[in-house]
């Protein structure tokens, strides 16, 4: 595969207060999100870029080691470097909404699989997050959810069996489980308290999202309660971390 010429965005400038590296990043970012270099495409060599920049060849690597590690380029070893997929910006995080709704928004068709859905005994470290007895029964939902059919998360969730019996044949491949909760057990999960962790993938991870095990990725704990106050679900979600991005919006 030949490498896409990068020439016109590589012009850099000794003369001014910016890191030679930094110039050499945005440049390749730029092509990037103009188009000139399209997912799959082979950038030039490091080589081939202290050439084309007339720099050393530590700077080159460390503008390409940023890209790598922020997701935007990967390397495959003996072949080269090339374009990543543009990661998926989750805004959950600022607003209640659930990953159908989000990513129908971003223009992305996004489907289910539900691996698991059955009544599991009480486990004690998670009852106690929904002030539950250490017994008492939950619902155990384990699914997978896509953007255009490519694996996004691995989400496990836990909520009351004896609150929640009317879901037991509900099909979570097709339906939304707040907006189940609320036409069929007239629950409403109206705030949510999350936490987020960076993570290596483990094997588990690794076999259902088809990444490497090992492989960087966001773990996200949420805890859903009600109007009142009251928690009624608790779910452990692991992103892909080179598939997703995280935005948090404050207001000052």
């Amino acid at each position: 595969m030949e490498a896409v010429k990068l020439d016109n965005f590589l012009k850099v400038d000794k003369g001014i207060p910016v890191p030679l590296y930094y110039q050499i990043k945005q440049g390749i970012l730029q092509a990037i999100q103009e188009g000139a270099l399209k997912v799959e495409d082979m950038i030039p060599t490091e080589a081939e870029l202290c050439e084309i920049c007339g720099i050393s060849r530590p700077t080159i690597r460390q503008a390409l080691g940023e890209l790598v590690s922020e997701g935007y380029l990967y390397r495959l070893k003996g072949k080269g470097t090339f374009v990543s997929k543009t990661k998926i910006d989750a805004r959950f995080l600022n607003k209640l909404q659930g990953f159908n709704q989000e990513m129908l928004e971003k223009g992305l068709k996004p489907s289910t699989k539900v691996i698991n859905f059955s009544c599991v005994p009480g486990r004690e470290d998670i009852n106690a997050k929904m002030k539950l007895e250490a017994t008492e029964p939950l619902f155990y939902l384990e699914r997978i959810r896509y953007a255009d059919d490519e694996p996004l998360v691995y989400v496990e969730t836990y909520f009351p069996y004896r609150q929640f019996q009317m879901l037991t044949n509900v099909d979570f491949n097709q339906s939304s489980l707040y907006q189940s909760m609320r036409d069929l057990a007239q629950v409403e999960v109206t705030r949510v308290q999350r936490v987020l962790e960076a993570v290596n993938a483990e094997k588990r991870d690794a076999d259902l999202l088809g990444i490497p095990k090992g492989k960087a990725m966001v773990r996200v704990q949420t805890v859903g309660f009600t109007k009142e106050g009251r928690a009624v679900e608790y779910s452990v979600a692991r992103y892909r971390g080179d598939r997703n991005s995280f935005s948090i919006e404050l207001q000052v």
